[in-house]
């Protein structure tokens, strides 16, 4: 598939320079999904799908257009090149638009060593049938669950291959084994629910159905009884399930596009503080097995490891070439490209430096407050960084969990919680963003 690939993205290009375009740069996806709903110990959905998505920028000058399709022909990608041509005559000029120069781009990668292909075969629509079965029975047979919704097993694989006429072509294929379930405890309006999902690039390393399931049901049972905490001011944990988010604000505030736009809360921060000086934050686009990993970006450059913030000190943003460009500086090889839209900035793999001390250690640290495991919808400033969050959890008491809490509002500001938060030792390795719990004292509760 990667050899025909490779063909459909020279033609693009061929096609491409024929209509009259000064360069271009082509991508081509070819996916395979199978996934598996199971409902009561019964098949409830099933679908398979593939394809091949093709997608064309064209640049004329300093003018750009770019145009996709699912239809490989001839006559279509001739057709794909005509109007994207077409369009970029007639689009405005943007002094950022362009191709990589020759000697940015990535070359002698090593595709293997990030091992982001199972090599066993497509399972059988029976196996993850099997395995929603399973999973689903062991929340069922957890005390205090009453039902499960639907359980869902999936497997994906994806061959991408990207070329541009300044020379650059490459690469790779990716697949993903997921399995998913929500358990619902108590009746009427005393339900509560809770779920579980794993998803791994191996089907080796996918933890097991009675695992999963088991985990789900649990944890649906533990939140029986939920009722809402007090108001005030107090230390939350948010749990390694949801902490990631914390730090999602923060890559959101350093991404090259919201720089430009100037809708950044950490736009006039670069160089300095904006963590304990504990913590450092490392993106690293190499870790075998991890879904966000890539040999190259979207535009072809070579991707590397890097201190997004090292020692608290805020280093760079993630860029592409054009908001590169639009700022005075250098691309971090951050883009990401899909076949409808040019490349925009986005991070792979990161990773938060991790304490020492467990999240039970943490607990017990923080006395009373709120334990964080769901979170629910987002209102962020993004120029201020004001954060309010709908939650649910746990409240603590001199260290330890006394009941189950819902329909609570957490509020603080971002560039503050930053400079509180206090990490545990719990990350899990597996995770493109690997971020442990974190404390953040004093922020605004909105309860009983």
């Amino acid at each position: 598939m990667t050899n025909s690939l490779d063909s459909l993205t020279q033609h693009l290009l061929d096609a491409a320079k024929k209509a009259g375009a000064d360069a271009a740069d082509a991508i081509a996806v070819s996916g395979t999904s199978l996934s598996i709903d199971v409902l009561k110990g019964k098949l409830e959905h099933a679908e398979r799908s593939e394809g091949v998505d093709i997608g064309l920028r064209v640049l004329i000058g300093q003018r750009q257009a770019s145009v996709s399709a699912s239809d490989t022909s001839a006559a279509t990608i001739a057709t794909m090149a005509e109007r994207a041509v077409a369009m970029a005559r007639e689009a405005p000029e943007d002094p950022t638009a362009g191709l990589a120069d020759p000697s940015q781009l990535a070359r002698d990668w090593d595709v293997a060593s990030l091992e982001l292909e199972d090599p066993a075969s497509e399972p059988e629509p029976a196996e993850l049938e099997d395995h929603a079965r399973r999973a689903e029975a062991a929340a069922l047979a957890v005390a205090g669950v009453s039902q499960v919704q639907s359980t869902s097993a999936g497997y994906g694989r994806r061959q991408i291959h990207l070329a541009a006429s300044n020379g650059f072509s490459g690469g790779y294929g990716r697949t993903d084994r997921a399995l998913s379930l929500a358990a619902i405890s108590g009746t009427g309006p005393d339900m509560e629910r809770d779920y579980n999902g794993e998803s791994r690039l191996f089907q080796v390393d996918l933890p097991s159905p009675e695992d999963i399931g088991r985990i789900a049901g649990e944890r649906a049972a533990a939140r029986s009884g939920a009722k809402k905490p007090p108001s005030g001011s107090f230390p939350v944990l948010f749990h390694e399930r949801v902490s990631a988010s914390i730090v999602g604000h923060l890559l959101v505030a350093i991404n090259g596009s919201s720089i430009v736009r100037g809708s950044s809360f950490l736009r006039g921060h670069l160089g300095k503080q904006v963590l304990p000086e504990s913590l450092s934050l490392i993106e690293d686009p190499h870790r075998a097995r991890i879904s966000g990993s890539r040999p190259f970006d979207g535009e072809g450059l070579p991707t590397a490891r890097r201190a997004l913030v090292e020692d608290g000190i805020l280093t760079g943003w993630t860029l592409d070439l054009a908001t590169a460009r639009k700022l005075g500086m250098e691309s971090t090889a951050n883009a990401a490209r899909g076949t409808s839209a040019p490349p925009s900035p986005s991070v792979s793999n990161v990773a938060l430096t991790q304490g020492t001390a467990s999240r039970a250690d943490l607990l017990r640290d923080m006395g009373t407050g709120l334990l964080v495991t769901s979170l629910i919808g987002s209102t962020v400033n993004p120029n201020t960084g004001d954060y309010s969050r709908g939650a649910s959890g746990f409240w603590v008491e001199n260290g330890v969990i006394t009941y189950p809490v819902n329909e609570c509002t957490i509020a603080g500001n971002l560039i503050d919680m930053f400079q509180r938060m206090i990490p545990a030792n719990d990350a899990e390795p597996h995770k493109s963003r690997m971020v442990p719990s974190l404390l953040v004292e004093g922020l605004t509760l909105a309860g009983a």
